[in-house]
């Protein structure tokens, strides 16, 4: 096969183009804005490596059992390689509670169960070093890709290559396939709707920020014991979590609600990002003085939203000779670690549509419907739990918000039935995994009769029957935090009722419409 194929972007969308397509034998050119890596390490690569292009390059990054099983059977060299530049596997023993260690079996999947952490400049810094030494892909660098070039065919609106600006001045490159790979800033599919592509979209705010800092152990000192106190967590108002990375250095992030003003503010100061993480029982171990120090400042992210593009609809193609990858057609909210694996999948899907057929319509139609069946379930149920995710914020900053009876038995039956079933049984923890980790249907494990009905036999059980399986509590409530950091608990909660009461107003005056 000696098609020619540009790849915009060499990112974890791009490399993972070129992970899934080099094999076949085309001709792969990928068109990089960025410098490339320096030379050297991963900590060069960390303090050194100038990436405009991923904004979120710096924040915690890991790869699910869906990608890192992808790279083990596809490409175990590029695996050594990961392993060897110090990137971590953590596998299905670590995720264990004192209760399933009790009567833990090891069994074959539980091979399947591993995740590839580290940091986000290692992994593309090693992946990218490995697609280079494929003869027939080239990373162009500083290349920046201007348009696309399209022109009517009889078969629709074709994408024919892509106007470039490098060193050498502005030109056209052309190729049979491009392949948008240039994240969620990619004009690419707005310059597509605008010569006419019949583009549908729908997207929506995941209502959340991100907030990151990376921290390096001290000389001789190992990461703290898995302990009783979870090293994730949910209060409502702020997520949390710890990311073990490569070479003796991890993450912490923080994720706050989008109507948390006053703490969103505060918490870029990295004194008072330690000072929430101090008051984390789970995350204590991690930022003592004597474990480890803060190595960065704190990086942001925000403006985050749930996008979901069809590039063909009734099986008819918008656009041909073009696809998108990564979040240049599918965006979630990061908190579910799943953008790098939903490109990873896309990628091979694309691989193997485009090795069964060169008709370019039926390529757009069977990769947009695989790509459906495949990722729209993880998709739906993400940014379902996004909106709930919003609704709870608005109501912890609503003092008179009582819950309904329905919203207090779904949230016993997930915290007293099916969190309880996960942490007390080894095989309902495999299942629940497996979907988590898009190795199947992301609720296909509950749908089970037979684990629902062990779910169900947890729900009902005693409160004392069932303790060993309640983990800690994860941090403090929010008056308490907010307190202890030098903020006003009222200030935001003041914002929402005054929000609350001209909104009503407006829907009295009929200038706004009710949802």
């Amino acid at each position: 096969m000696h098609e020619r194929v540009l790849v915009i972007g060499s990112g974890i969308a791009g490399l993972c183009a070129a992970l899934a397509l080099a094999p076949t034998g085309r001709d792969i050119v990928i068109l990089e804005r960025d410098p490339p890596p320096p030379k050297g390490d991963p900590d060069t690569a960390f303090d050194d490596w100038n990436r405009r292009g991923v904004g979120h390059l710096r924040h915690s990054h890991a790869f699910l059992a869906r990608l890192r099983t992808l790279i083990r059977d596809e490409h175990p060299r590029l695996l050594a390689d990961l392993l060897s530049a110090g990137c971590r596997e953590i596998g299905f023993e670590s995720m264990l509670t004192d209760l399933h260690k009790a009567d833990y079996r090891p069994e074959t999947v539980d091979r399947d169960l591993v995740v590839l952490t580290s940091r986000r400049t290692t992994l593309e810094l090693v992946m990218r070093r490995y697609v280079e030494r494929w003869p027939n892909v080239r990373v162009a660098s500083e290349t920046f890709v201007r348009k696309l070039l399209v022109q009517h065919d009889p078969q629709g609106l074709r994408v024919v290559g892509v106007s470039v600006a490098d060193a050498a001045g502005p030109r056209d490159v052309i190729g049979d396939l491009v392949i948008d790979a240039g994240g969620r800033t990619s004009p690419g599919i707005e310059q597509l709707v605008e010569a006419g592509a019949p583009i549908l979209e729908e997207t929506e705010t995941c209502g959340i920020l991100y907030f990151t800092r990376h921290y390096r152990l001290l000389p001789g000192v190992s990461e703290p014991p898995r302990g009783k106190a979870p090293g994730t967590g949910d209060l409502g108002f702020l997520k949390f979590g710890v990311f073990p990375a490569d070479n003796g250095c991890f993450s912490i992030t923080l994720c706050v609600p989008e109507i948390e003003m006053e703490l969103r503010k505060a918490i870029v100061a990295p004194e008072v990002f330690d000072a929430i993480c101090a008051r984390m029982p789970g995350l204590v171990p991690w930022i003592d003085p004597a474990t480890a120090q803060g190595v960065s400042r704190v990086f942001g992210m925000g403006e985050l939203h749930s996008r979901w593009r069809d590039l063909a609809k009734d099986g008819a193609p918008s656009v041909i000779g073009y696809f998108a990858l990564g979040d240049s057609l599918i965006r979630t909210n990061p908190l579910y670690g799943r953008g790098c694996s939903f490109a990873a999948v896309q990628a091979y899907l694309l691989r193997d549509v485009l090795v069964e057929t060169d008709d370019p319509v039926v390529r757009m139609v069977d990769f947009q419907e695989r790509v459906t069946r495949e990722l729209r379930p993880y998709y739906t149920t993400m940014r379902d739990q996004d909106r709930s995710a919003i609704k709870r914020a608005q109501q912890t900053l609503t003092p008179s918000f009582r819950p309904s009876l329905k919203s207090r038995v779904l949230k016993s039956f997930m915290e007293d039935g099916v969190s309880i079933a996960i942490r007390s049984d080894t095989q309902l923890l495999r299942q629940a995994l497996r979907g988590f980790h898009m190795l199947e249907h992301p609720s296909a494990w509950l749908k089970k009769p037979g684990n629902l009905a062990k779910v169900l036999g947890y729900w009902v059980a005693g409160r004392q029957q069932k303790a060993a399986a309640y983990p800690p509590k994860p941090g403090p409530d929010r008056e308490t935090l907010m307190r202890a950091i030098g903020l006003e608990p009222e200030a935001d909660m003041l914002k929402v009722a005054v929000t609350g009461s001209k909104t009503r107003a407006a829907l009295r005056e009929g200038v706004v419409q009710a949802p």
